[in-house]
């Protein structure tokens, strides 16, 4: 089972690239390629003090890449000229728009706390007593947050499968297809290292940091394998009337 995902990787590049007639071919064809490009140059904030190079803005330029990942679900909706592609795209940025405002007030809470946005910072504030029991309903908030804003079940409407056929990314086939897919579990992986790093404060030379990113990224599996999906209106309403108050409560 181990070599399976390598070989459809294969099959799938190796494929001939399909593109609607009616399509706008030039953001439908590099909506996929910025998808990657985005969630691979996040991984820039990722906790190492080399004498090189350290993020110091961390955590702002984290949020401004999220920010900027809602247009390539847009774009990528819009440019397959698909009513139901261009459904699953509105649905994905409403949702993201809604769930990237509790994100970044819990952010803002960390920020304050440990007055500054350099991940680095957290591994040496947590030496004692991590965030995570400091702040375990931030957590849970967190990485439900996390979920919908990586369009993961139980809040993957943008992919509906039941009512959008695929979602977003209905006419993506071959290479594009993986792209987008490559994309979303690279950020996958990027918010378990998040997790870790912010509430579990582990530093990235130790073994222990890594045993953590990959129980997260199990937890995100897991949480697929368990949960239907939500309804709709339901999903709005957890970020609007639970998250963001409690996100503003320990904000202030």
């Amino acid at each position: 089972g181990v070599p399976q995902p390598f070989s459809d990787a294969i099959k799938l590049f190796t494929k001939e690239q399909t593109y609607p007639v009616v399509s706008n071919y030039l953001p439908y064809y590099f909506s996929p390629v910025f998808t990657l490009f985005l969630a691979l140059l996040v991984w820039m904030i990722m906790p190492y003090l080399t004498g090189m190079f350290m993020f110091s803005m961390g955590l702002l330029f984290f949020l401004c890449c999220t920010s900027l990942g809602v247009y390539t679900v847009m774009v990528a909706g819009w440019s397959s000229n698909s009513n139901y592609a261009l459904l699953g795209g509105l649905r994905g940025v409403a949702q993201t728009i809604s769930y990237e405002v509790s994100l970044a007030l819990i952010l803002l809470s960390f920020v304050f706390l440990v007055d500054g946005y350099c991940l680095m910072e957290f591994s040496l504030y947590q030496e004692y007593l991590w965030f995570l029991i400091l702040l375990f309903p931030l957590a849970l908030s967190w990485f439900a947050s996390c979920l919908a804003e990586t369009n993961r079940t139980p809040f993957d409407f943008a992919e509906g499968e039941s009512e959008l056929v695929s979602g977003f990314n209905v006419e993506y086939s071959s290479g594009g297809f993986a792209l987008i897919f490559l994309g979303e579990y690279a950020s996958i992986l990027f918010m378990s290292m998040l997790f870790s790093a912010m509430f579990l404060g582990c530093d990235v030379f130790n073994w222990l940091f890594f045993i953590s990113l990959s129980l997260m990224a199990f937890g995100f599996v897991w949480v697929r394998g368990t949960l239907p999906r939500f309804r709709y209106d339901k999903l709005m309403y957890l970020a609007w009337k639970s998250f963001l108050p409690l996100s503003l409560n320990y904000l202030l």
